[in-house]
């Protein structure tokens, strides 16, 4: 088939551009067409990077506050520029794409600047910002043009004082205080931010924990460390609406016990969840479906109604985390070339970036009493680790579900410091299917803590931990 390409990746964040990459390793003419004047999408640029710089300079900020004088270390006239906390989000931002740009020169990538639109299943119009068209065709396409943020009926986004996590991360003055609506990931990672610079925090969650999507302890702990803190969460409350007089919100709800209540603050940060973007893809020109939910409907090789058009990412069913999006683009590009690729979904971690840190892979406690699967659980506190205690991050548990005929690990949960670095081990032992005890009698080195890891295998398997 004589084309312009061999594939053309639509979309430039971590699916697109992982995708992209590959395909150029596998030896195909590969192009990617990105509308925004840098690549890297949502993640890079207003999710995944920004947020975990600001995450990291703020945490640093409440350790000199409140930690280091407990280790005998004094420190006076301590000032938050919260300026320059914004410009360091920039500059971690301009690395990233930067390194993106040296990626796609690398492997021989062409970049196409503009939005790609569909003319059937083997041509798209790519359009700039200047209104200039010109199409292009390829043998094979794969869509990964990620998600926005979503809100609820009575909530009108302006981005100015209703704001999302894109505005939040670059916002021009600090606030005095903040309504985040919405207890997932994005909201309380943002909850986390702000408090620890001083801003008073409140979150209103229409669910009856925080973290809804992982373990339920997890979301349990994580509202009594959120609460400890000084964060006000509302849990079980329906918010109704959000008006805003140019100067501050008003966010009406209604509480746990259906009695009608209002919280007013400057800004209000609508972080209830993301919908795929599939806007002016021109996909009504092919055979490519959406589902009731807006997602491009794929087969399990992420084929869509088009044999030859691909989907990932956001964009289609599964949890929205970039990890997904980067397996799936290698996957995608593996399959074209006829090389087979499985992903296990419940293998793919998710990770909560507050501090303690939170991650889980694997069934939750709540899907495997669902399903009436038999299983044993080890948890371990991280009050009872040495590192833990050495470097007064004791907050926390490890919690690690087995079968209990095997020793197979179901699920690993993690609340707690470097959760989101000690669920790779857990990721690693359910790919290649090792048991809790075979876990629990290799060597970790002391005091580390991944001891916390090992004790709960133990516990687990059915021995028995040997530090409490």
């Amino acid at each position: 088939m004589n084309t312009d390409f061999d594939i053309v990746v639509i979309g430039s964040g971590p699916g697109g551009y992982v995708a992209a990459i590959r395909s150029a390793q596998l030896g195909f003419r590969t192009a990617i067409v990105e509308k925004y004047l840098v690549l890297g999408g949502t993640c890079t640029n207003v999710g995944c990077i920004p947020s975990k710089a600001m995450l990291d300079s703020t945490e640093n900020y409440e350790v000199i506050q409140h930690k280091v004088g407990k280790q005998g270390i004094e420190v006076g006239n301590v000032h938050l520029n919260f300026g320059g906390l914004v410009e360091r989000n920039r500059h971690v931002v301009k690395q990233n794409t930067e390194g993106l740009n040296y990626l796609m020169k690398k492997n021989k990538i062409q970049v196409l600047s503009g939005t790609g639109s569909f003319v059937n299943n083997t041509t798209i119009t790519v359009k700039n910002s200047n209104g200039e068209e010109k199409q292009v065709s390829s043998q094979y396409f794969i869509i990964a043009t990620g998600s926005k943020p979503s809100t609820i009926p009575g909530v009108e986004i302006d981005k100015q004082r209703i704001i999302t996590s894109t505005e939040a991360l670059y916002l021009k003055e600090q606030p005095e205080s903040m309504v985040i609506i919405g207890g997932g990931i994005i909201g309380v990672e943002l909850a986390s931010v702000y408090h620890r610079i001083g801003t008073k925090v409140t979150i209103v969650e229409y669910g009856d924990s925080l973290i809804p999507t992982m373990d339920r302890e997890l979301g349990k702990e994580l509202n009594k460390l959120l609460t400890r803190s000084g964060i006000k969460v509302l849990l079980s409350s329906k918010v109704k609406e959000a008006t805003t007089d140019g100067q501050s919100v008003t966010v009406r709800y209604t509480d746990a016990n259906n009695a009608a209540q209002e919280v007013l603050a400057p800004y209000c940060l609508v972080a209830v969840g993301r919908r795929p973007y599939t806007t002016g893809l021109g996909l009504e020109n092919t055979q490519v479906k959406l589902d009731e939910k807006g997602r491009v409907v794929v087969n399990e090789q992420l084929q869509t109604g088009e044999p030859n058009i691909y989907a990932l990412g956001d964009v289609i069913h599964g949890p929205m985390l970039a990890h997904k999006a980067e397996d799936e683009g290698v996957a995608v590009a593996d399959t074209i070339a006829g090389k087979p690729h499985h992903i296990n979904y419940l293998r793919i971690p998710g990770v909560v970036y507050t501090w303690p840190e939170v991650a889980g892979v694997g069934y939750t406690e709540e899907q495997l009493q669902e399903q009436k699967i038999e299983y044993r659980k080890g948890k371990f506190p991280f009050l009872a680790s040495g590192r833990a205690r050495a470097s007064d991050d004791i907050d926390g548990f490890v919690k690690v579900l087995s079968d209990p005929k095997y020793g197979e690990i179901l699920g690993v949960h993690i609340i707690g410091a470097r959760a989101a670095d000690l669920i790779a081990q857990a990721v690693l032992a359910m790919q290649f299917e090792l048991t809790a005890h075979e876990l629990g009698k290799i060597s970790y080195a002391h005091p580390t803590f991944s001891e916390t890891l090992k004790d709960a295998y133990l516990i687990a398997s059915g021995r028995g931990a040997i530090n409490i």
